[in-house]
């Protein structure tokens, strides 16, 4: 019986980590290729719940899951064509600054347009009900949210890998000024990078609010533990973040388990540990900063 604890408790951590997982992809993303530490980048997760609770009451929590990442997406696309862009040959404390900024008005938005109070968002019908196996017990619905991180980590890394988009990408990481030099303008490709990263956080934000409900600090909350997912996973590397955030997940939900006051402290503790035993963080890698 305690081994199905144990069990239900690493699910739980994994859990944890995988949206802890798509926020941080996306904050990975957008700091390897343009060097902007996007401290807005949980707002737009705060952004992604609310709008998927406007939209699942009026068409359905399918429609929310779709539509809400991919109108953050283009808001994305927005903020980096008219803000980010103008930041990527200034000082880093800059766009520090400007981000800092923007999360600060997100929220306070938030506040002035659906109030201060919490919103309860529902679980679909069709996701409710748990899966019994012996005596393991787990909600459908925490499995459906394991099961759409999964597929987007394979979706990002076959993007990155397997098309000319991501080689683009990952060349403008290594080398920006070389593939300048070859007439390939990096400024869209960061404009795309930006509605990906921003996107999954809004999808992050879809997913997490039936399980915590959404407030307007939400944004603020979730931020914190996503950089401690990239420092752990090392700036630039794709499969660190990943490795990073079921780490930390794991650790977080076996701590829950057997020392329940330290279990919020476990993940700073956990990257204390790895940044003395490797400074760059588990796979970290050397880039470059967009300057084209």
């Amino acid at each position: 019986m305690e081994a199905v604890f144990i069990l239900e408790q690493v699910l739980n951590g994994l859990l944890v980590g995988s949206y802890y997982l798509l926020i941080a992809l996306g904050l990975s993303l957008i700091f390897s290729l343009g060097g902007i530490v996007n401290l807005s980048h949980g707002a737009f997760y705060a952004i992604g719940a609310y709008l998927g609770v406007e939209i699942a009451n009026r068409f359905g929590f399918a429609a929310a899951f779709v539509a809400s990442p991919v109108l953050v997406a283009l808001i994305g696309l927005a903020v980096e064509r008219f803000l980010f862009r103008r930041f990527y040959r200034e000082d880093p404390i800059l766009s520090l600054l400007l981000t800092f900024g923007m999360a600060m008005v997100i929220e306070q938005a938030i506040r002035m347009i659906w109030g201060a109070a919490p919103i309860p968002f529902g679980i679909p019908s069709w996701l409710t009900g748990v899966l019994f196996v012996g005596d393991f017990i787990y909600p459908y619905y925490r499995l459906a949210m394991l099961a759409v991180a999964a597929l987007c980590v394979i979706g990002i890394w076959l993007l990155l890998n397997r098309t000319a988009f991501g080689k683009i990408v990952k060349a403008g990481v290594q080398d920006p000024d070389m593939v300048g030099v070859l007439g390939i303008p990096l400024a869209p490709v960061m404009g795309a990078m930006v509605g990906l990263g921003l996107g999954l956080a809004a999808l992050a934000g879809v997913m997490l609010a039936p399980i915590t409900g959404i407030h307007p600090a939400m944004g603020s909350q979730i931020i914190i533990a996503a950089f401690v997912v990239v420092v752990i996973g090392g700036l630039g590397s794709f499969w660190g973040v990943v490795l990073a955030a079921c780490l930390v997940g794991v650790v977080r939900g076996l701590a829950v388990y057997f020392v329940p006051p330290a279990a919020e402290a476990s993940m700073y503790l956990l990257m204390v540990l790895v940044l003395l035993l490797r400074p760059r963080g588990l796979l970290g890698e050397r880039f470059k900063r967009l300057e084209a």
